[in-house]
């Protein structure tokens, strides 16, 4: 076997970046491990700026023949690649299982058949793409989305193959060359999508994989001048230093940046699905972007629905993600579980109470923790913790429960349940968030768009808002006559 593959849960995977059609290997490396049990998985090649500038130039000599490729073709491709997925769903799965911690049974049923998803959705939305047509006095405008150019496409480690594709599938679908650099704790399914893709025969340079530090090769790629759209998913701080960075050549963006979601529950909810969703928050062990982490309760009903909830969350299964039996899995990395713990240790030193959890487990778990005696000044309420941690408070009408709702910085999503349509269709309105789930979570069509407002990101992706943003939206309009008057 070659020194640059590794075998991880029976799978070979290339450790080197793919640029341009081939594998590339740095210099220095990087230890990925599992966060299962913490061993070592492989040695990854660590990017350099020399290596960014390398894969920006190959999606830049690639990007013409690629702009150019008939959206039928482009189509064709994209759903060979999506086929290429369905034949290594199991692969993908135990690898980005081993990788990042998520279940096993989750990977196999939805989070890798999503994967296949997103190419086929994309594909099919660009053949179906196109604006009617439209008169000014008698003129004809005429909407056309032209392909922008090469594309850095930053992703997060909660659901990597997921989520990269998310952004891969839309820009390649407009015509667009891609750039993609995987976070480096769970970057090995990246590689194996650079596999796939080249056997689907997608041309050499339309997708790259850059893997490494942000610090290292992030500025490289988000400040380089042939770069033409930027997707990122990640922290806010990382964001604004990637708008910095983009600023100078007002390079667009797409930023999706968490959250702290509220979920509100009324008196007139059914209690039962409450709870539900409730315990719900705690899957992928908490580490998902739109958790409702914040669950606001009428006051009325708050004994109850806590004692439905704790029911339901005693009944959860931590352990071995590779277990069909296991709800919840590990965290990440050693560095995210200090950070959670960190965050629960000083609510409870600021007077809040455990009512389940709000400890470690061994290795890198943490015990799915519900705090109460929480203030909404606090930080435990304010900031986003990315774990199996959730808050309980309580409110008294529509009014209080909105305005608790809204009393943050974020505002990517909000879920509500009630029993009654006019309330569900009142406080909807008024919720800041990019998504509202009402009696229901986690319901995702590709059709609809997705994003957050305020701190929780900039911009829209999904359906032909992906479209709109990853491509140059050109109007042409045409005089009614005149076609020889110069003739």
């Amino acid at each position: 076997m070659s020194a640059h593959l590794t075998t991880v849960a029976g799978v070979p995977v290339d450790t080197r970046h793919w640029i341009g059609g081939e594998r590339v290997a740095s210099a220095a490396t990087f230890t990925d491990t599992s966060p299962i049990d913490g061993a070592p998985l492989a040695e990854i090649s660590r990017g350099t700026p020399a290596e960014a500038a390398a894969a920006v130039a190959a999606a830049r000599a690639a990007f013409p023949g690629w702009a150019a490729t008939p959206p039928a073709e482009r189509a064709r491709l994209l759903r060979a690649v999506a086929d290429g997925v369905d034949r290594r769903l199991e692969d993908l799965s135990l690898v980005e299982t081993t990788d990042n911690g998520a279940l096993l049974r989750s990977h196999r049923r939805g989070v890798m058949p999503r994967v296949a998803h997103n190419f086929r959705f994309f594909a099919d939305r660009l053949e179906e793409l196109e604006h009617e047509d439209f008169t000014t006095r008698d003129h004809t405008n005429h909407v056309t989305w032209d392909p922008a150019g090469p594309c850095v496409l930053i992703t997060p480690w909660n659901a990597p193959l997921m989520l990269a594709t998310w952004k891969v599938a839309p820009a390649l679908a407009a015509g667009n060359t891609v750039v993609l650099k995987p976070a480096e704790w769970s970057p090995l399914t990246a590689s194996l999508l650079a596999d796939i893709a080249a056997e689907a025969g997608l041309p050499p340079g339309v997708l790259n994989v850059l893997q490494g530090y942000g610090s290292e090769v992030g500025d490289a790629l988000t400040s380089h001048p042939d770069v033409r759209r930027i997707s990122f998913t990640g922290s806010v701080p990382t964001a604004r230093h990637i708008a910095a960075s983009a600023a100078p050549h007002l390079t667009p963006l797409s930023l999706e940046l968490g959250g702290k979601s509220p979920l509100l529950v009324f008196a007139d909810a059914d209690l039962d699905l409450a709870a539900d969703l409730a315990v719900e928050q705690y899957d992928n062990a908490g580490q998902v972007c739109l958790a409702a982490t914040r669950i606001l309760v009428e006051e009325s009903v708050a004994e109850e629905f806590t004692r439905r909830f704790v029911d339901r969350a005693s009944r959860l299964r931590q352990g071995d993600p590779r277990d069909e039996a296991t709800d919840i899995g590990p965290n990440i990395h050693p560095r995210q579980l200090d950070k959670i713990d960190g965050f629960v240790r000083r609510a409870l030193a600021d007077g809040a109470r455990a009512v389940i959890g709000g400890h470690r487990g061994e290795g890198q778990y943490y015990a799915p923790t519900l705090l109460t005696d929480v203030r909404q000044d606090s930080e435990i309420v304010q900031e986003e913790v990315f774990g199996p941690v959730l808050t309980l408070q309580t409110f008294t009408g529509e009014d209080e429960a909105v305005r608790l709702a809204n009393d943050t910085r974020f505002g990517l999503a909000a879920t509500l349940v009630t029993g009654d349509p006019s309330r569900a269709a009142r406080v909807s309105a008024r919720l800041v968030a990019g998504t509202v789930w009402v009696n229901c979570f986690f319901v995702r069509d590709l059709r609809a768009p997705f994003g957050g407002s305020r701190d929780s990101g900039v911009g829209r992706e999904g359906g032909n808002w992906s479209f709109d943003f990853y491509c140059d939206v050109k109007n042409t309009v045409t005089a009614p006559k005149g076609w020889n008057d110069h003739g």
